[in-house]
């Protein structure tokens, strides 16, 4: 069904996804790369053409502004985020967005990848679609909806209560977060600067889903220093750093306990980069799992697998530091679970039906309920991201607008 919110939320995520924004794991800079400041600054000028107030750009990379509460209005301070950042796992340069109008049902071709075909049998949502208006990349880069739809939903969400003044709300601040896809989102000046008593990230998938339980998360890094040795007199010297690495990949439970072999509640450790050479090796992990206790046995074991490959070479250094990224949000939103009850209401309003599961990874909401702030993830359509065949349904987008336009104005009834 069309929405008076489809144009606008179609423009915007064409316009932002154009925008190379991709981040980068191994910079050190806040935000990590400049390019995307770029989003960024456009976002501040839309937001002060629209009449959003106290708009900043932090220097930390994140966008802020905020809609003032309706005259007489008292409520709680809700925030509505979304992070700017596209993931680096895939290409992201040269984005070429592609709308495909009233989708017809069968395989959706593309432009720059004749070979590459989305359709109902890799992708069975997108058979729920027919009649939509299905926007997805031309076959060389993923779309980057992960999050610009979410930054497109929370940039009509916004524009529609400033033209819409009598709607009752309360103060309501938007965050536009860099880094979200390395785990570097949310700076820890964010929830003091952001001034919210609970916020909503949109960064989920299907209408509905309002997520209130995510991956614990810790990353580590296994450093390898074997003996260099000119390699024509490397008898009884040489330690090859690989071929230690290449041991400790082979002893890790690989059947078990890998993505490729988990699924629902089940934790992991995954290897996603290894660099160096005979002489010196990094080896790149996350380790995921629900709960605490299951996240340290990943550790634990990976760091005696890193004990025993050291004792099979004593000439070789292997050391393994483990450093935490985010936390399960369900840990402290089990202790006021309000604002996803909130969510849950909103959903019924525009006619779905909330849908709780936990997902397998993070999101910025994760840190700031750590911090304080607590903020579930509700969804955006965004479907087959980090990927080629990225795709979104404009429609949904109208879903999650309207999901977050029932929020604001369900927080506004609350004693606060």
């Amino acid at each position: 069904m069309r929405t008076e919110f489809d144009t606008d939320l179609e423009e915007r995520l064409v316009r932002y996804a154009a925008i190379d924004t991709q981040s980068d794991e191994d910079s050190p800079s806040s935000p990590s790369t400049a390019i995307q400041l770029d989003l960024s600054r456009l976002l501040v000028e839309e937001l002060e053409a629209m009449g959003a107030q106290e708009v900043t750009l932090t220097d930390y990379g994140t966008v802020l502004a905020t809609i003032p509460a309706t005259p007489g209005v008292e409520a709680p301070v809700v925030g509505l985020l979304a992070h700017v950042d596209t993931a680096p796992a895939y290409n992201a340069t040269g984005v070429k967005p592609v709308v495909h109008r009233n989708y017809n049902g069968g395989a959706i071709t593309f432009a720059d990848a004749p070979d590459l075909r989305l359709s109902p049998e890799n992708s069975p949502y997108l058979a729920e679609k027919a009649g939509d208006d299905i926007i997805t990349a031309s076959g060389t880069t993923l779309l980057g909806a992960d999050d610009k739809a979410g930054v497109a939903i929370a940039m009509v969400a916004a524009k529609h209560l400033l033209d819409n003044p009598d709607i009752p709300h309360g103060k309501i601040r938007l965050a536009f977060t860099p880094d979200e896809e390395i785990g570097r989102g949310v700076d820890e000046r964010l929830p003091a600067d952001l001034g919210a008593d609970f916020a909503y990230t949109f960064d989920g998938s299907k209408p509905g889903e309002i997520i209130y339980e995510t991956f614990s998360a810790d990353a580590a890094l296994v450093t390898i220093t074997g003996v260099s040795a000119h390699t024509g007199w490397a008898k009884d010297t040489m330690v090859n750093a690989l071929y230690l690495a290449a041991k400790l990949v082979q002893t890790l439970p690989l059947a078990t306990l890998t993505p490729e072999t988990t699924e629902d509640r089940q934790g992991f450790i995954h290897l996603n980069e290894m660099r160096g050479n005979a002489a010196e090796c990094e080896l790149k992990f996350i380790l995921r799992d629900f709960e605490r206790d299951g996240l340290a046995a990943h550790g634990a074991l990976l760091q005696q697998l890193c004990e025993a490959i050291a004792a099979t070479e004593p000439r070789a250094k292997v050391t393994c530091a483990i450093r935490p990224q985010y936390r399960n949000m369900r840990y402290w939103l089990e202790e006021d679970m309000t604002p996803v009850e909130l969510a849950r209401e909103a959903c019924r309003a525009v006619g779905l039906d909330p849908k709780g599961e936990p997902i397998r990874g993070g999101t910025d909401g994760s840190r700031l309920t750590e911090m304080g702030v607590p903020t579930p993830n509700i969804f955006t359509g965004m479907q087959e991201i980090h990927g080629p065949l990225e795709w979104i349904s404009v429609q949904d987008m109208a879903l999650a607008t309207k999901v977050a336009l029932e929020l604001v104005q369900r927080a506004a009834r609350t004693d606060g």
